[in-house]
């Protein structure tokens, strides 16, 4: 059954620099039957991925480190992030095609046995991109070249492989606080994929 509680949707851009920011005005009728005028913004550009790889035999995973603006602005870690490759889905391309380009070019790695864990929205109160999850075995010959990102997309990325025991102490010590990241390393715990 259809909710009928926003009606009268306006939507107005501020910016559309690197991603979109509207402000979204709209009635909506509270259960209470009262109906107000409200306005949000709503940033975002195009749906996401996130692909975590791991190596049950090496019990090992493969993560990436690279400078974020935002952490950089809130103070926090001067702006260095420890988090799983992803990128942003690209014109036409599905999310699986979109976690293998990104899988290459970020870390390095050519795969193709892909898992879908969940689609996920990282914070719905303000952004309107959903992330695609997935995890994905790998093998050191599976290494096709160092990764490290794009140059023409102004990356700059670290390969980190680590233990998956190193990875889990790394989310309680608080150096890996990414969601993505945190969400796929419990997923491969839960599920036993590692131990």
């Amino acid at each position: 059954m259809e909710d009928k509680r926003v009606n009268n949707v306006v939507s107005k851009i501020l910016s559309n620099i690197w991603a979109k920011l509207e402000q979204v005005s709209f009635d909506f009728t509270f259960k209470n039957g009262k109906t107000e005028r409200l306005s949000h913004e709503v940033y975002g550009k195009t749906d996401g991925v996130a692909v975590l790889l791991y190596n049950a035999e090496t019990q090992k995973v493969v993560l990436s480190k690279q400078f974020r603006i935002p952490m950089y602005v809130a103070g926090v870690k001067n702006g260095f992030s420890i988090e799983v490759c992803g990128g942003s889905i690209d014109k036409n391309e599905s999310p699986e095609t979109s976690v293998i380009r990104e899988t290459k070019e970020e870390i390095g790695y050519n795969i193709s046995e892909l898992e879908k864990v969940s689609t996920v929205f990282l914070s719905p109160g303000l952004m309107r991109e959903q992330v695609h999850l997935y995890v994905a075995k790998y093998k050191d010959d599976d290494k096709i070249n160092s990764g490290g990102g794009l140059a023409e997309e102004s990356e700059e990325i670290t390969v980190l492989e680590m233990s998956f025991y190193e990875a889990l102490k790394m989310i309680e010590n608080r150096e890996i606080i990414d969601a993505r990241t945190i969400m796929l390393l419990y997923h491969l715990k839960i599920k036993k994929l590692l131990e």
